[in-house]
């Protein structure tokens, strides 16, 4: 069981609907029982709040499921506002029993609140059903922001056309009021073509630029942003259109004092093993946002998260250089489950490749590693050795990076049990890990060499 990122006891952390105030962080969010399997028992929302991401109040469930025969049977994802005089959610109501009856599955609905703990529903569900053309079992996620250009509210949603589910359809579409009581439908509000749905989509703003967020699971399952300076495009992609790979999904931001957090979760994998496919739902993992200075969003670990670890014990600088070979050297021994690590790095021209491995184990040759890939400018996941063929199902699991010889990298990596995250200069990438070879942290690099400087180990909390 992880030590430090939130999961509920006995459940399986799904989508997340960020909200703070005050100096706190209230993380609305489904708790799937997988009685018997994933989405099995019907959900509702549940509530816990947090002003570091180390402790957590929980407060239960806040929104209830309907009954077997009620619209909002499920309880999916939607979005927490104060507005009006009041807060709100506005979410989706799935019933998995209406398609056969040829009703529509997924509408969405609303709820108030006066205290964030105690809702209303509303029931109001009329407004927000799909509208002719769209598929009505893929209409959900809403997300509701305050257009201040145009003086109304804006509310976003993901869907698709209607016709075969291979077909790349997925869009954001939108609606408007004035008063979250009366809305208009707005039509397309991004349809690129390149995904069969939009899940999870996000809307905000930092200085000049907006970012539009949506979840995929058609390309690279995963998260995908687009930025742009009016709500009304075009829409762009920088070098980097991401912050994780396909093991963090559904995640949304939110803004409390200057701090822009991305609220995900990692999916653990079918008989967590290794080589498994993801599955719905699974643990909680944030991320700190931040803005480049060319507009693009990088992703870094929580400041008041990674201040919890222990203080750090320093470990002497090293030099590694392998000729036309690989060389490989061990950093730290007994790491333990829970651990952090924090280096700066920099390699030679002739470098071909070089990285971090984790977990090893150096009678056996057994670890996982986060490889960075120079002339692919890219770092990627998986196990060492890949043997037998494949000892890690890492589809997806790379990142692009952008590296050059003589820059230093300040690599900064976390482990929680089975899960773990490496971040480089703004670029993120988590996994799972399963087989527990050992205990020793690693580095290596290939037909090149490397310097490593200013290395910490965090072991425990503090």
């Amino acid at each position: 069981m992880n030590k430090l990122y939130y999961q509920f006891p006995g459940t399986w952390f799904g989508d997340c609907m960020p909200f703070g105030k005050g100096d706190e962080f209230y993380l609305f969010h489904q708790r799937d029982t997988r009685r018997p399997v994933p989405f099995g028992e019907p959900f509702g929302w549940s509530l816990v709040t947090t002003k570091d991401f180390v402790h957590y109040q929980d407060h239960g469930v806040v929104l209830p499921p309907g009954g077997k025969d009620d619209q909002d049977q499920f309880i999916y994802a939607g979005s927490v506002c104060e507005a009006e005089g009041q807060y709100h959610i506005f979410y989706t109501g799935y019933n998995r029993d209406y398609s056969a009856k040829q009703l529509t599955s997924q509408v969405l609905m609303h709820a108030t609140s006066t205290d964030l703990l105690h809702w209303h529903k509303t029931n109001d569900e009329l407004t927000f059903k799909p509208q002719p053309g769209y598929d009505a079992d893929d209409w959900r996620d809403p997300w509701i922001i305050w257009d201040p250009e145009n003086k109304r509210y804006l509310l976003i949603l993901g869907t698709r056309l209607q016709g075969p589910k291979t077909m790349q359809t997925g869009r954001t579409v939108q609606f408007s009021s004035q008063d979250l009581q009366h809305w208009n439908f707005e039509g397309d509000f991004w349809a690129p073509g390149m995904y069969t749905m939009h899940e999870m989509p996000d809307l905000f703003k930092i200085g000049d630029w907006w970012y539009h967020i949506v979840t995929e699971y058609s390309d690279r399952h995963g998260m995908t942003y687009r930025m742009s300076h009016s709500l009304k495009g075009p829409w762009i992609a920088k070098w980097d259109d991401a912050f994780d790979g396909s093991a963090y999904y559904a995640g949304r931001t939110f803004e409390l004092n200057g701090k822009r957090v991305l609220f995900g979760w990692v999916g653990t994998k079918e008989h967590n093993a290794d080589d498994g496919n993801y599955e719905w739902g699974g643990t909680f993992v944030p991320h700190q946002i931040s803005q480049r200075d060319d507009g693009t969003l990088a992703a870094a670990p929580v400041d008041t998260l990674w201040s919890a670890f222990a203080k750090g014990e320093c470990l002497p600088d090293c030099t590694l250089t392998g000729v036309y070979e690989r060389s490989v050297q061990t950093l730290a021994s007994e790491c333990g489950s829970l651990f952090a690590f924090e280096a700066d790095l920099s390699y030679d021209k002739e470098t071909s490749s070089f990285g971090i491995l984790i977990n090893g184990n150096p009678k056996t040759g057994e670890a996982y590693r986060y490889i960075f890939n120079v002339s692919e400018q890219r770092v990627e996941f998986d196990g060492v050795p890949n043997y037998p063929w494949f000892t890690v199902m890492n589809i997806g699991l790379n990142r692009p990076i952008q590296l050059a010889p003589g820059r230093v990298c300040h690599l900064q990596v976390i482990v929680d049990d089975t899960i773990v995250t490496i971040y480089v200069n703004g670029v993120a990438l988590t996994s799972r890990m399963y087989s527990h070879h050992g205990g020793t942290l690693g580095a290596f690099v290939t037909n090149g060499s490397i310097h490593l400087s200013h290395m910490e180990l965090h072991r425990g909390l503090r």
